[in-house]
């Protein structure tokens, strides 16, 4: 794994049913790039409001357009029995790994959740992805334990932007795990500085060569390009996405519209932007002209 992973997002009709002619279309604009993998669905394609049929559905049909030409990466989340429907169904569609997101209920004992991690590892025989994020922070010994517990699990996907922590891990763990920036475009230069060479994107959904190269700066070490094209570009963007909780999503959704890929409006709870904020993202989206 080494590159960009890029991301579809969950687009939605106006009565808020699953749009999977709209996936499609987003699918095949991504297939023109050269990304390393694709995750779909995924936080930033809402799989929190998605049911097991919804993202089993978003799994098969990017299986089918992508017809091998690159992984395909399922998401799984909420709870031990959903998540383990989720992922047979996405083994069954021809997922290549599954993310597994953490669980619904906050900072279990450890105990616990090391079993919501193995329970999901023997449902299926796809390599597992630990998403890393929120409350769900652990350390290097904790990390260890993860990846003598759970066989399956081959790569960890780092979502808390904490390159201290993040380098233990890495030194405590090793070659064990494929490791993963993917706590949002921004932190790009941070995860090229201490050795990560894949890299998730959510700027691909909409913008996907200003994504690969800020990408293909990180894995050339040029950090001053890389630098350049993240203040840039990519700063300003996640300023926005910060400004309240949810925009992370919203954001995205809308500026998928202004580029003529509409995907629908979020689903509730995701709020949506206001207009002021929406005339900030086409001010931004005009600067990134010679990405368009």
């Amino acid at each position: 794994m080494r590159g960009i992973i890029c991301f579809p997002l969950a687009p939605f009709t106006e009565d808020d049913q699953l749009d999977l002619a709209a996936l499609e279309r987003d699918v095949d604009e991504l297939l023109r790039h050269p990304f390393c993998a694709i995750n779909a669905p995924a936080g930033i394609s809402e799989i929190f409001s998605l049911d097991v049929e919804e993202a089993v559905a978003i799994v098969r049909k990017t299986v089918e357009l992508v017809r091998g030409r690159m992984p395909v990466i399922g998401s799984v989340c909420f709870n031990t029995p959903l998540a383990r429907a989720m992922a047979r169904g996405m083994e069954e569609a021809g997922a290549d790994a599954l993310l597994v997101l953490p669980p619904y209920y906050v900072q279990p004992a450890e105990e616990g959740l090391l079993a919501y991690y193995r329970r999901i590892g023997e449902t299926c025989g796809l390599p597992l992805i630990i998403y890393s994020r929120g409350w769900a922070a652990f350390t290097p010994d904790q990390v260890a334990r993860l990846a003598e517990t759970v066989p399956t699990l081959e790569m960890w996907k780092d979502g808390q932007a904490d390159g201290r922590t993040l380098q233990r891990i890495m030194a405590k763990v090793g070659d064990r795990l494929v490791w993963i920036g993917g706590a949002g475009d921004d932190c790009g230069a941070v995860y090229a500085g201490i050795g990560i060479r894949a890299f998730t994107s959510s700027v691909s959904a909409i913008l996907p060569r200003l994504a690969l190269a800020w990408g293909e700066a990180a894995l050339a070490g040029d950090f001053d390009r890389l630098n350049s094209l993240l203040a840039r570009y990519v700063h300003p963007l996640f300023a926005l996405r910060g400004r309240k909780r949810g925009y992370e999503v919203a954001v995205m959704k809308k500026a998928a519209e202004l580029v003529g890929r509409p995907c629908g409006r979020p689903r509730p709870p995701i709020p949506e932007l206001s207009p002021a904020e929406v005339k900030e993202l086409e001010r931004w989206l005009a600067s990134c002209a010679e990405f368009a």
